[in-house]
């Protein structure tokens, strides 16, 4: 009879072909193999999921994938077909589906949002990809708003607060000062999670005015920076100590959910003085063990790669001298999905049948849907070969026309999974792959592995021959492995010759022939000894050898298991190592290596070296065995061995190790039965029945164990009872109608005696009636068939052998079955608490209905229409569960002004029972959202036009819209505020009698008759009165325009300075003048004052004065040489922070830094007829809207202000010194 067993992976050295049903598509196949044989596709390669893009570099979506003959591609975007050839900014790569968006050459990254899915097809079937979601990250400016200094006593809690930009994805958050240092954190002091900067006390040397939040974009490399914040600390003496508060989370409770595998962050922060210390505990359970961390001063727990164990409650103690407060924290632990069992690729032959199965896990459960070719399947080609049932597609009887690609997702509300399974029904003759007439050589007496990788579809029958005409080789002596391997496991020189390899099936035979060698092993004949030698003497080791003659060996000495030092007295020999003039340092162990193709041999000897004359060293060694075992006072439970030390070896022996052997059911198998001292040389053994025993001793001293002593003679005990029954005895039926019974069995020598058998027995429980029994074989279940379902049964199993049975053993409780529920909730009521909430209420199932472990209730709901639009869409149903016998439950998150249904369902363990009859029910008004737009256009000196669009979600019906608005002065005050009522149907308004060269803000919502809903903002500015134009007196006709004419004058304000710019009509050589008037007072038309003799004489005396100023100037600077600022210019002249001057691109000298100066009422423009600001000092609060600046990771600037697409140059006055922000923020971040 053949052997037959799988090839471990320790010894195949061949490669493992697709020769059985289920088979992974990447096994390596030769190239030959790999041009002729089809293949479905697979995808090898894709974009992650959740892709976020820089938005400044080309996006390359991935998509590869394998197939024979090679796939194309296609993609979707956002469900529909993406056709690429009709976008010169997309191109897919060559013999490849990855796509690239050129972004750097015009495109734009948020143009190309959306959801992106890659098909791969041949003439076998298509692979799909998961839904890559493309985004482009995002780094928005800090809002604007004004931060008032914090003034606070000394030992009160204070909160910074940061309120990041939302950015994708988040920044990382950080605090440091004007000189970009890191501010320091500590127990009392440091940030939270969500980035604020929290005090439990303040003290009066946190007094300081730069408190600066960083948020830092990694995806981008952007930093940028809050205005600083202003503390002030003043002192009361005495300071009152507080008890503990929380600052953070509020309350007493909180909730979290955090997915399974994800990182958990629990966060406490306390204000008290002293400064309280935080403390975690978990309610009625430990923290896990090495995946619990705490973070910032014990204030944060983080519990890595979570699970549903972690759910539960999680307190926070926060404490101090003066008390205590806590915060509970309810953990709920979700999961996407994951997977139990992924669908694996299928090869068949025609005819063969098969399984895909797809299995996954999560919280809660996922949902099962299948696709073939990418299609769902309920609505591709028809199989006949195919059937799905469930989780499982069967099929039967394939034919090639079968080969498809599967796709499995399973989805729950946290994510999805989505796997590719092929099917590839091939028909294919015999090919065998090993090489022919490939030589292998082995060392005698040690296996023989000869290979014949092969393929065939069906898979063929292996036979092996010894000679070209021998007969087909059988017996114990060989063993042949399933991937056509032929095993020798004792290779003798006999075995040495010709094998031949023959593969078959229906399609046709093939052949192949392997050589085999068999080597004479390699041996040491003559070991290196241990040697003493005097200190300056010589020594030799000998090694001489004895090989193969057709194998080269080679010959190594290695010193404490390195190389030979290399050192001219260390002299090796054909078969010996000479060490002359030995010293101190050569003491160690010396090992001779021998090495062949095939083997490897090597021997050790130590050489210690002793100061003359030599003396006789102490050798400390392992014990020798015990010997002389015998057994005495023989009984059925017990039995007494005694036995002779060994020779200690100068180590005394601490103790003697006794084993056992069962020859009856574990031959060969040695086990641990006791340990007594080293003075001790007998032993009295407790005995089990039934058992054939042998002893052996081993001895243990301070250098190690000796060798196991001979063993024992047997002893054989009685046979007897079962001295135990089996554990862990269940009962559970996997069909309505049957109940299965498992246990675990007994272990060999449990059995205490032979004959070993179990008795099981059952009754149905609350009924008067015998027990049933049955004697079954040493086996582990059971299965009672015809029971009615889900009753209860008491059940027993005892143990029973040759001799008779064991104890009576205890009952369990079983049940047998569950069926689906059979009826449906009565009476079921639905109360409509407010427009999103509403209350169902329903009468129990009886309990024998239920035919199951009642697991609880499930509530299906629905939005049938909108009440206010009256269009349907799409029904997507909602499901609630309630845990256990629950009669009511909550519907959350409904919409306003809406129709809904429900039904209710019982839930057992076997599924759900029948759906009660939907129940209609409405929702009330609500208040609506905000427009969803409000645009403001055709600014005139008086007027301004409003345009809006109606409310995305108006929860009821619209009654009217407000619009309310006031004024803003440059100093940004607010002035009074104006409300108008406008009709629902309106869509635009246009606002008139306003004032001119105003900013206006605007307020604007919806409203419906429960009230009004979110207002949305806007901020618009009236334009300037237009020079050159007459104002035309009340009641006169239009006057038409005088040249020349200036018109479309527009400003853009900033904080300290206005860009005006105008168009102009009429001749060359014109001056212009600029006037403007504080905004919120009179404005009126001034004179032209260059006209003025007193303003002539008044600059000319000016001009004079500066003239003479740069006189002097200019003779100091000669006398005085380089003032220091600019010698500190001129050694640190660096291009990214030396200012330059806006006339010639010079470097300009530094100005002082209050140097801030107004426009100047009559100042000329430059040539390109727009108002700059005249100096700037540069600071990063006068960049995006002049509250915000912005930073490359290399610390140049790159923020713009609002209203300008490019910034100006300005003359700078940074100091020269000032330390670099970049090494600052890279070192903290």
């Amino acid at each position: 009879m053949m052997k037959k067993k799988r090839l471990s992976a320790s010894k195949a050295s061949l490669v493992l072909f697709l020769c059985q049903m289920i088979s992974a598509l990447d096994v390596p196949l030769d190239s030959k193999l790999l041009e002729e044989l089809s293949q479905p596709p697979t995808i090898t390669q894709q974009s992650p999921k959740d892709y976020i893009v820089d938005p400044r570099e080309n996006i390359v979506i991935q998509c590869e994938a394998k197939g024979k003959p090679p796939p194309s591609f296609s993609w979707t975007r956002n469900g529909t077909h993406f056709d690429i050839d009709k976008d010169a900014q997309v191109t897919m790569k060559p013999n490849s589906g990855t796509l690239v968006i050129n972004i750097m050459n015009g495109g734009k990254a948020e143009a190309y949002e959306g959801i992106y899915q890659c098909t791969a097809r041949n003439e076998r079937g298509a692979a799909i990809s998961n839904n890559i979601v493309i985004r482009p990250s995002r780094s928005p400016l800090w809002t604007k708003e004004k931060l008032e200094p914090h003034q606070v006593r000394e030992g009160d809690s204070l909160v910074l607060h940061c309120r990041p930009p939302v950015g994708l994805p988040p920044p990382i958050i950080f605090w440091m000062d004007n000189a970009f240092q890191r501010l320091p954190q500590s127990e009392r002091v440091s940030q939270g999670l969500n980035g604020d900067l929290y005090f439990s006390n303040v003290q009066p040397e946190d007094t300081r005015e730069d408190y600066i939040c960083y948020a830092r974009f990694n995806h981008t490399q952007t930093i940028q920076q809050k205005q600083p914040i202003s503390v002030k600390v003043f002192s009361t003496k005495p300071v009152t100590e507080k008890q503990p508060i929380l600052l953070t989370p509020t309350g007493s409770t909180s909730t979290k959910v955090e997915l399974r595998g994800s990182v958990l962050l629990l966060e406490c922060i306390a204000a008290g003085l002293p400064t309280p210390g935080i403390h975690w505990i978990k309610e009625g359970g430990e923290l896990p063990a090495n995946r619990t961390f705490f973070e910032n001063f014990k204030k944060t727990l983080k519990i890595i790669d979570v699970s549903e164990a972690d759910s539960g409650n999680y307190k926070c103690i926060a404490r101090n001298i003066l008390g205590s407060a806590y915060h509970v924290i309810s953990v709920t632990v979700k999961a996407a999905p994951y997977w139990i069992t992924a669908p694996r690729n299928l090869v068949l032959s025609p005819g063969e049948d098969g399984t895909l199965i797809c299995r996954a896990n999560g919280n809660p459960k996922p949902n099962i849907s299948w696709l073939a070719n990418g299609v769902p399947i309920a609505i591709a080609p028809e199989d006949p070969s195919r059937k799905v049932d469930g989780d499982t597609i069967i099929f039967s009887h394939v034919q090639e026309r079968s080969s498809a690609v599967y796709q499995c997702n399973a989805s729950n509300e946290y994510g999805y999974l989505l796997a590719n399974a092929f099917v590839n029904v091939l028909a294919e003759p015999p090919r065998i792959l090993t090489p022919a007439n490939k030589l292998y050589q082995v060392i005698a007496d040690s296996p023989a592995l000869l290979d014949c990788a092969y393929f065939g579809s069906p898979k063929p029958e292996i036979e092996w021959f010894k000679g070209v005409k021998g007969s087909i080789l059988r017996g114990n002596e060989y063993v042949f492995h399933d991937n056509g391997t032929l095993e020798i496991p004792v290779a003798q020189k006999d075995s040495t010759g010709t094998y031949t390899c023959v593969a078959r099936n229906e399609l046709g035979k093939i052949q192949n022939e392997v050589q085999l060698e068999v080597k004479d092993p390699t041996m040491i004949i003559k070991q290196p000894e241990y040697k003493v030698i005097q200190r300056y003497g010589q020594v030799s080791f000998e090694c001489i050898i004895k090989h193969d003659s057709t194998l080269l060996a080679t010959v190594t000495w290695l010193k404490d298991n390195d190389e030979l030092p290399d050192d001219e007295r260390f002299l090796v020999g054909k078969d010996n190592l000479t060490i002359m003039n030995v010293t101190d340092k050569d003491d160690g162990t010396y090992t001779c290596i021998v090495n062949t193709t095939l083997d490897s041999v090597s021997a050790s000897a130590v050489l210690t070296v002793v100061a003359a004359p030599p003396t006789p060293a102490i050798i400390y060694a392992r014990p020798n065995p015990p010997f002389d075992l015998e057994l005495t006072g023989q009984l059925e439970r017990s039995v007494e061995l005694s036995w002779i030390p060994g020779d200690e070896n100068n180590s005394p022996i601490t103790s003697f190790v006794i084993e056992y052997e069962d020859g009856l059911h574990e031959p060969g198998v040695w086990h641990y039965q006791t340990e007594v001292p080293g003075t001790q040389t007998t032993v009295q053994l407790k005995l089990s029945p039934y058992v054939n025993y042998s002893f052996r001793v081993i001895a243990v001293n301070e250098i190690g164990r000796s060798q196991p002593s001979e063993p024992s003679e047997q002893y054989l005990t009685k046979s007897a009872n079962p001295d135990e029954n089996p554990s862990n005895v269940q009962g559970i039926g996997s069909e309505p109608d049957n109940l299965v019974i498992t246990w675990e069995p007994l272990k060999g020598f449990q059995s205490n005696g032979p004959g070993l058998q179990y008795k099981v027995s059952w009754r149905q429980k609350d009924v008067d009636d015998e027990w049933t029994s049955v004697i079954v074989a040493n086996v582990s279940k059971y299965i009672v068939s015809g029971t009615p379902t889900f009753v209860p049964y008491e059940i027993k199993v005892q143990a029973l052998n040759d001799l008779g049975y064991a104890p009576e053993p205890s009952e369990v409780i079983g049940h047998s079955g569950e069926d689906l529920p059979m009826v449906a909730p009565g009476n079921v009521q639905v109360h409509v608490i407010n427009s999103t909430l509403a209350k169902v209420h329903w009468d129990p199932v009886p309990l024998k209905t239920v035919r199951g472990h009642l697991q609880g209730y499930k509530v299906y709901y629905w939005k049938v229409q909108s009440l206010s639009r009256r269009s349907r869409r799409h029904v997507e149903k909602k499901i609630l569960t309630f845990r256990g016998n629950k009669t009511f439950g909550m519907l959350p998150g409904l919409e306003p002004y809406s129709s809904y249904k429900l039904n209710v369902r019982v839930v057992n363990g076997k599924g759900e029972g029948p759906a009660s009859p939907d129940k209609v029910f409405k929702t009330p008004e609500g208040v609506p959202s905000s427009p969803s737009f409000l645009k403001i256009t055709n600014p005139t000196l008086d007027s301004l036009t409003l345009e809006w669009g109606s409310p995305t979600h108006p929860n009821g019906v619209l009654t009217s819209y407000v619009l309310k608005f006031q004024p803003i002065n440059n100093t940004h005050e607010l002035g009074p505020l104006v409300e108008i009522r406008i009709p629902a149907n309106e869509s635009s308004l246009i606002l008139k009698n306003l004032n001119y060269s105003t900013r206006y803000k605007f307020y604007f919502n919806a409203q419906t008759s429960v009230g009004s809903g979110s207002q949305i903002t806007e901020e618009a500015v009236t334009i300037m009165d237009e020079a050159g134009i007459l104002r035309p007196a009340v009641g006169a006709g239009k006057v038409q325009p005088l040249y020349p004419r200036i018109r479309n004058v527009t400003t853009a304000a900033a904080e300290t300075y206005a860009n005006i710019s105008w168009e102009y009509e009429g001749p060359d050589h014109a001056n212009f003048y600029v006037e403007y008037g504080v905004a919120g007072t009179m404005a009126s038309r001034q004179v032209d004052i260059a006209t003025q003799g007193w303003f002539i004489g008044l600059m000319c005396a000016v001009a004079l004065l500066i003239l003479i100023l740069l006189i002097v100037c200019f003779i100091r600077r000669n006398k005085g040489g380089k003032y220091p600022v600019k010698e500190k210019e001129d050694a640190h002249a660096d291009p990214e922070i030396q200012p330059m001057k806006e006339d010639d691109g010079t470097f300009g000298e530094y100005s002082d830094a209050e140097d801030h100066k107004p426009l100047k009422k009559g100042s000329r423009t430059p040539s390109d007829r727009t108002v700059k600001k005249e100096d700037s000092d540069d600071s990063l609060v006068d960049y995006g809207e002049g509250v915000n600046g912005q930073f490359n990771e290399d610390g140049s600037f790159i923020g713009q202000y609002s209203g300008k697409k490019e910034k100006e140059p300005a003359e700078g006055n940074e100091s020269s010194e000032a330390p670099s922000p970049v090494n600052a923020m890279n070192s903290f971040v």
